[in-house]
């Protein structure tokens, strides 16, 4: 019995750097999201002057010319050291702000200059260096770990989504000569194993870096031995599980979740777009009548301030008549005769 990763279970997106690919490589493999798409951006390192579109997955950026399809680039996220905001010429806009992508790969370095010929846009800023950082918190679902802070409390520390099928007490690591004893745990990203006495001395192997798993004879007996793929270090190791019967279900059960992985991804990667503002339709509020009563002050029938103002209005249809001014002691200034029934101190009495 034996598992090998097939070519079509081979994660290469996130890990290559790749220039003027075939349309088949631009398309998204199982597993891999389109979390946004720019029509217009500027490749402005290689092909100024040029416009094309980015499109932004959870593994990587394509980049492709509106002149020729030909033209075009696959960016891994592996291989990106950094992303910065700087000045740079372009073609299209002068001089202006664009995102500078540094990379490695092949024991070779890249620079690539992207910039948006959408004005007042950051759509490109924030999208690709929230994504990028999103990439760099969850390796844990690609990357191989070795001695990782992954166990608390002899449980595993499940990533999101993740979810434990099985849980093999008793399992020996054969890395040393003597072995060390410890727990198998098999979930459906990957597969992990640390030693009962020390939970920091761990594994974690994702399905997406286990090259080939078997069963094979070795000096302490019958053990499962996972090869894992060269980027990840290319490790060889070996597990014994007694009996034997328990083994052989082992194995067949990572074999069957290595399928399934195999068939439908899980990256790890997640991103949502910031939500579009709300139409004012669905804005708007029912108009509610205030639930108040009014009650009125039956010590006094006269409303003196609305007396004074409808009678002051000059705006009203009526003719209006003037009065003559009086002096008015109280306040020492000469003031407009005040109606009948009125005083000066209702006035100042408004409620």
């Amino acid at each position: 019995m034996e598992l090998a990763a097939t070519p079509e279970g081979i994660t290469w997106q996130d890990r290559e750097i790749r220039f003027d690919i075939a349309a088949s490589s631009m398309e998204l493999r199982k597993g891999e999201v389109a979390i946004d798409s720019i029509n217009s951006v500027e490749d402005t390192k290689g092909n100024n002057g040029d416009r094309g579109s980015l499109e932004i997955t959870n593994l990587r950026l394509l980049w492709a010319s509106h002149r020729s399809t030909r033209t075009n680039l696959s960016i891994g996220y592996n291989c990106v050291q950094s992303v910065k905001i700087r000045t740079a010429t372009s073609k299209l806009r002068g001089s202006t702000q664009a995102l500078y992508i540094m990379t490695k790969y092949s024991n070779s370095r890249f620079e690539f200059i992207f910039t948006s010929l959408v004005k007042a846009s950051p759509r490109l800023f924030t999208t690709v260096q929230a994504v990028f950082r999103s990439y760099e918190t969850t390796k844990l679902y690609r990357d191989l770990k070795l001695r990782g802070a992954i166990i608390q409390d002899k449980e595993l520390r499940l990533l999101p989504h993740e979810q434990v099928y099985t849980k093999v007490p008793g399992v020996w690591n054969l890395s040393s000569d003597q072995g060390n004893l410890g727990t198998f745990f098999v979930t459906n990203v990957r597969v992990v194993w640390h030693a009962n006495l020390a939970e920091n001395f761990n594994v974690s192997m994702p399905y997406m870096q286990i090259k080939s798993a078997r069963i094979r004879n070795s000096k302490f007996g019958p053990a499962l031995v996972i090869e894992t793929s060269v980027s990840s270090g290319g490790y060889v190791l070996g597990f014994r599980v007694d009996p034997e019967g328990k083994l052989t279900e082992l194995f067949k059960e990572i074999k069957s979740l290595h399928t399934v992985f195999s068939v439908n991804p899980i990256y790890g990667v997640e991103y949502s777009m910031e939500e579009k503002p709300a139409s004012i339709e669905f804005l708007k509020q029912p108009r509610k009548i205030d639930d108040i009563e009014i009650v009125e002050d039956q010590s006094s029938s006269i409303d003196a301030f609305a007396a004074y103002y409808a009678v002051a209005n000059k705006n009203q249809v009526l003719p209006r008549v003037d009065r003559a001014p009086t002096y008015c002691k109280d306040i020492g200034l000469a003031i407009e005769g005040l109606p009948d029934g009125i005083s000066l101190a209702d006035l100042w009495c408004v409620t």
